[in-house]
């Protein structure tokens, strides 16, 4: 490696470049997007069933599946919801996590297991990132944006923040 220092004009060069490539906040949503699509199926499956203390009784653990983003409105009814409205009303922009589960008997003479019916289980609900893979303006254009109330410049998707960072850069 070389031991000469980088010039101002050469770490501003650098910058821009990894601003060109990822943009502003896309090391967030791509951390955030793994960590919906991948990790979190892989935390199920390190934990793959459940045996409570009920003999002959335990329950698998299937797919876990994240919505998206609804709001619960007074009269109980379920409603999507954009991050715009969420604004404007102080209300969380997230989506339903629910978890196949099958619960699983087992003949105690024989030690066979029988599978009962697999149900879709609410489990809780998880903040839903603004242009992430469950944010559904991920892959609006500008327009349509506009047309949900949203502002295209918003930094939350590559083409966004290049944006922002041409601005840095020509100013």
């Amino acid at each position: 490696m070389s031991s000469e220092k980088l010039s101002n004009e050469d770490k501003w060069i650098i910058l821009k470049s990894l601003f060109d490539e990822k943009g502003l906040v896309r090391q967030h949503l791509d951390s955030y997007n793994n960590f919906i699509e991948f990790e979190m199926q892989t935390i199920v499956d390190e934990s793959a069933e459940v045996i409570p203390d009920i003999p002959g009784f335990k329950i698998k653990f299937g797919k876990i599946k994240i919505g998206i983003p609804k709001v619960r409105e007074a009269d109980g009814a379920t409603m999507e919801i954009t991050p715009i409205e969420a604004r404007i009303r102080e209300l969380s922009y997230a989506a339903d996590i629910t978890l196949e589960m099958t619960p699983i008997t087992i003949d105690e003479r024989t030690q066979r297991e029988e599978a009962e019916e697999t149900l879709d289980i609410y489990i809780g609900k998880i903040p839903i990132m603004l242009k992430s893979c469950r944010c559904p303006l991920e892959s609006l254009s500008d327009q349509e944006l506009i047309n949900k109330g949203e502002d295209p410049l918003d930094p939350g998707t590559w083409r966004t923040a290049l944006r922002h960072a041409g601005r840095l850069f020509h100013n």
